[in-house]
């Protein structure tokens, strides 16, 4: 058993916290790793696992010790396994520390998601530092030359059990105080802010099925509040032709995946929550962290070319038209419109690509093997 340090700096939202913490408690519980998660901010932490104590300087937590990363650093003993996540700024004693072991530390950076084609050159490469540790780039990624995708070894066998029962959902969404309607389409939203939000729900307002639209607190609430032109808390909703709304609590990370199995389309954002909905089978539509000089909407693309490899032509369009307006790049209204008529291939097409990439590692077991073939 190795000893890891995972650490974790809470730029915002959640996809930093949400990613570490779904690691570290992979790595504990299948891996039988030795795993501390130091986070600055654990608020962000209590947001997705709420039976953590926002106050406390060291407590456990699934098999993992979880740790306040102060910036009254103290000194630690650094471990055989050191993930610096996103490119985070360790404490440089830490680093230190790292150096002066009998055998120095593995130090790796996890980086981002990206399904940019120049990842898989990047992956694994090894820099070396002025204090003579080499930092090795562990890029996550789509493909087998990636470092692969967040999956507990169980995930698919517990969503298909849960799936297979439709009592599972209705019974998971009571719990969330969502009475469930026969013959209602359901579609989960976790967004960003997004100007493109009014003319969705126009559409499915408008449209011939009806609809459940559930909608974690977050931040795209006011965009639905404006839509809906009154103010909506935790269990309250509002109703428009076709379209029904209704504002769940904000779920801790297990109970994020049987909302995403519960649902016939998710719309997610980010990292982490993105990873969850290929993983539900569903088809889905990317919310991307906007960034300076519209970076992320090459990163958008990439995805897209690597996601509708050999798709048909029109499927392709339709599908690329809706996630480029949902992304700010069009109409979504008219853009959902022309893709809704095509759901069933697009689902088909999401169960096939699910399955693709159940086909590679995934990311904690690569990791395991990376520091494995290291030693």
């Amino acid at each position: 058993m190795a000893s890891w340090d995972i650490f974790c700096s809470v730029v915002d939202n959640y996809g930093d916290i949400g990613v570490t913490w779904r690691l570290a408690r992979q790595l504990a519980t299948e891996h039988g790793q030795a795993v501390r998660l130091w986070v600055d901010d654990l608020a962000a932490f209590v947001r997705i696992c709420p039976q953590a104590d926002v106050q406390a300087q060291s407590q456990q937590q699934s098999g993992v010790e979880v740790r306040h990363w102060s910036q009254a650093w103290l000194d630690t003993e650094a471990a055989d396994v050191v993930i610096e996540a996103f490119a985070c700024a360790m404490p440089p004693a830490y680093i230190e520390a790292m150096a002066r072991r009998p055998k120095p530390s593995l130090w790796l950076n996890l980086e981002y998601l990206s399904a940019e084609s120049w990842v898989e050159s990047c992956h694994g490469l090894p820099s070396l530092q002025p204090n003579g540790l080499q930092k090795y780039f562990y890029f996550p990624g789509f493909t087998p030359l990636t470092g692969g995708l967040l999956r507990e070894g169980d995930l698919i066998l517990r969503r298909d059990a849960f799936q297979a029962d439709p009592g599972n959902s209705a019974r998971f969404l009571e719990s969330l105080g969502v009475q469930v309607r026969d013959g209602e389409r359901r579609i989960s939203l976790f967004a960003y802010e997004n100007p493109g939000l009014a003319g969705w729900l126009d559409a499915l307002a408008e449209g011939g099925t009806p609809t459940l639209l559930l909608v974690p607190e977050g931040r795209v609430l006011g965009d639905i509040q404006h839509w809906a032109q009154q103010s909506l808390r935790v269990g309250q909703g509002c109703e428009r032709g076709a379209l029904r709304v209704q504002v769940l609590p904000f779920v801790r990370q297990e109970d994020y995946d049987p909302l995403l199995w519960s649902c016939d389309i998710n719309a997610v954002r980010g990292e982490d929550s993105f990873v969850r909905a290929q993983w539900a089978g569903r088809p889905f539509v990317w919310h991307i962290y906007q960034q300076d000089e519209d970076v992320h909407l090459e990163k958008l693309e990439a995805f897209l070319a690597l996601f509708a490899q050999d798709m048909d032509d029109a499927l392709r369009q339709a599908l690329s038209d809706f996630w480029l307006a949902w992304n700010g790049r069009g109409d979504t209204g008219e853009a959902w419109r022309r893709l809704e008529t095509r759901l069933p291939e697009w689902s088909a097409w999401i169960g096939n690509w699910q399955r693709r990439l159940t086909e590679q590692t995934d990311l904690a077991t690569g990791l395991v093997r990376f520091y494995t073939n290291w030693l």
